[in-house]
């Protein structure tokens, strides 16, 4: 039987937490997996303590066994609740919707909270819609390089592994010829797909959709796929349907560890960066109001200093009606500044300066998650600029949920108000 746990970014997860894990033997090897694969992964996902692990900035969900574990983003220091796991868990959904980490055009809302045990499931649930899409408009062939004895003369003779192969029978050919079919790398990236999602899901409806989608897949090699096999692929038009599909796939193939160093449970994790995210999802809510007089550019990079380049999140460019341009810089944060003195580091503020020179912006602002605290009024910089007014940044924050206590799809105009329109 499968079992979800939820956490905060930052919180802990200890083996002999009775709230998590009723059996303190489960959790000792819940953790002991956590840890094997933050080994293997140079250790960024989590620290290691004391019989468990503190997450860091990283929210997703882990699979393991039948424990999944869901790491949900908080802009806030407060005591969790029940109903905040329910509200960061939407919140983290829409926000991998509209950076475009996943596609649910087809799913409802109201479908998605009735459905899916994690957001594990819903990826694996919009998965086998796209395989089975594809399967539908008929799997794509391709030309490819295939090897082997035949009775024939057919392509290019193999001559060392015709020695090898056939020094007995000297009726066949061992050669290298060119196949026109449907067994080639993208239609055998799919198929591994739909093998991983069957050793893994502990989701009973799930399995049955997997059975019935693999019993229609037509005969393609069962090959190991790595990341290789990914770069490898070249999108054309032929390839278009694919795209959603071989992006899911990517990111369950590559993120699937069998039998991590023993044990029978097989692991796999979709972790996100919540710096990253958050600062993609800012930069779309902007994007919104673009138009002739504001352009909105996501990590430029310039030259600072020999090979080392520098890379503000985002550049805003108003164009006034008299034809002069402005440029403001956006630095996105996803950490909570502390609500008695809501000062941003040093080094913050010396990276906005740089960038305030780089990109000859009179105005900056460093942008953090609502708290409690309201917006700093624009600091100068007394160097830089003959006029400090021309050279000053802001801490800024913005609401990350709406009135009704959901993801708040108004904040790019928030933002323009805050640091364009601003007295």
């Amino acid at each position: 039987m499968s079992h979800l746990i939820q956490v905060f970014e930052y919180e802990k997860l200890k083996a002999n937490d009775v709230a998590f894990f009723p059996d303190e033997t489960v959790g000792k090897k819940v953790i002991d997996k956590l840890w094997q694969y933050n080994d293997s992964h140079n250790n960024i996902y989590f620290d290691a303590i004391r019989n468990g692990v503190k997450f860091k900035q990283y929210v997703g969900v882990i699979q393991i066994g039948n424990i999944t574990i869901e790491i949900l983003p908080k802009s806030d220091k407060h005591k969790s609740t029940k109903a905040d796991k329910k509200t960061w868990h939407d919140v983290l959904l829409k926000m991998l919707v509209k950076c475009k980490k996943i596609r649910v055009d087809s799913v409802s809302e109201a479908t998605l909270r009735k459905r899916f045990h994690s957001l594990l499931d819903l990826y694996f649930e919009l998965y086998l819609q796209e395989v089975n899409y594809l399967l539908e408009q008929g799997l794509i062939k391709k030309y490819h390089k295939q090897s082997g004895n035949l009775k024939i003369l057919k392509g290019r003779l193999e001559f060392s592994k015709n020695v090898q192969h056939n020094l007995v029978h000297k009726e066949r050919f061992y050669t290298s010829h060119q196949v026109y079919d449907i067994n080639h790398n993208i239609n055998q990236i799919l198929y591994k797909g739909l093998i991983v999602l069957k050793s893994i899901t502990n989701n009973n409806a799930l399995t049955d959709k997997i059975n019935r989608t693999l019993s229609r897949f037509p005969q393609v090699d069962n090959k190991s796929i790595n990341k290789t096999h990914f770069d490898s692929l070249v999108a054309n038009r032929k390839t278009t349907l694919y795209q959603e599909a071989i992006k899911i796939a990517k990111m369950i193939i590559l993120n699937y560890s069998p039998d991590i160093k023993g044990g029978n449970e097989h692991m796999i994790a979709l972790l996100f960066d919540m710096n990253k995210l958050w600062e993609e999802y800012v930069y779309r809510m902007l994007v919104k109001h673009q138009n002739k007089n504001l352009k909105v550019n996501f990590q430029n990079s310039n030259k600072f200093w020999e090979n080392t380049r520098i890379k503000p999140d985002i550049v805003l460019t108003k164009t006034h009606e008299d034809g002069v341009k402005e440029t403001f810089v956006i630095d996105t944060k996803w950490k909570v500044l502390d609500a008695a003195n809501p000062k941003p580091s040093d080094n913050d503020l010396k990276q906005m300066f740089a960038y305030n020179l780089y990109w000859d912006a009179n105005k900056s602002m460093l942008l953090y998650p609502h708290t409690s605290n309201i917006d700093e009024n624009f600091g100068k910089y007394w160097k830089g600029r003959a006029n400090p007014l021309d050279n000053q940044c802001k801490v800024g924050f913005i609401n990350v949920l709406d009135e009704n206590n959901q993801l708040n799809f108004e904040i790019g105009e928030n933002i323009i108000k805050k640091l364009i329109n601003c007295q």
